[in-house]
């Protein structure tokens, strides 16, 4: 449930998890029954980005069978798929969830926490309110069209490895190898920590 980083908690993008929550978190968490690890991204570009950030972090964990374990720092970054200059920026953040849910279960609450916070699916690559995205799923493999896992993307993403290597810098995405490894194939550019913001853990 904390935030691993290696570069120590000088780093004013990661900031030590309480240990009164984290204690919180491991109680809740140990009524889950056999619970799969998941990873969530996050993102926003249009409204109060990081109030609607922090809403996806605090409803994911009041739903029924999932449990947030760690929440990455927020970035800023340009938009993908689009001209430079055309949209606002994102914010984005990463979130590792520990659920009872099965994948499609999860992507339906996915979709219900997007159109809470008024999710418009009218272009793709438009701007958005809210895109809430499941990168990978208890190391499964799946080629289903309607929930690809891991994320068919992910792997280029900086604004997905960068946060998901701060809170695990051993976490490996399945089928793709350590994260750690594909940062280092893929340009960071425009993908800027935002030190003085932060998302909340729920308590």
């Amino acid at each position: 449930m904390t935030r691993p980083s290696t570069r120590g908690h000088t780093d004013p993008t990661v900031q030590p998890v309480p240990p009164s929550v984290v204690e919180r978190v491991d109680a809740a968490d140990a009524t889950l029954h056999d619970p799969k690890t998941a990873v969530v991204s996050l993102g926003s570009n249009l409204g109060n980005r990081l109030e609607t950030l922090q809403g996806a972090v605090d409803a994911l964990e009041d739903t029924p069978g999932i449990r947030v374990r760690a929440v990455s720092p927020v970035y800023e970054t340009e938009p993908w798929g689009v001209e430079p200059g055309s949209q606002p920026s994102y914010f984005n953040a990463v979130v590792v969830l520990r659920t009872t849910l099965p994948p499609s279960s999860l992507l339906e609450r996915a979709h219900a926490v997007e159109e809470a916070f008024h999710r418009v699916r009218d272009e793709r690559w438009g701007p958005r309110t809210l895109d809430v995205d499941i990168v990978s799923y208890a190391g499964l493999l799946s080629d289903d069209p309607r929930l690809t896992l891991p994320h068919p993307r992910a792997h280029e993403r900086a604004f997905v490895l960068v946060p998901w290597h701060d809170v695990d810098p051993e976490a490996e995405l399945p089928g793709r190898g350590p994260v750690a490894a594909l940062l280092d194939t893929v340009a960071r550019e425009g993908v800027t920590p935002r030190g003085d913001l932060e998302l909340r853990l729920p308590e």
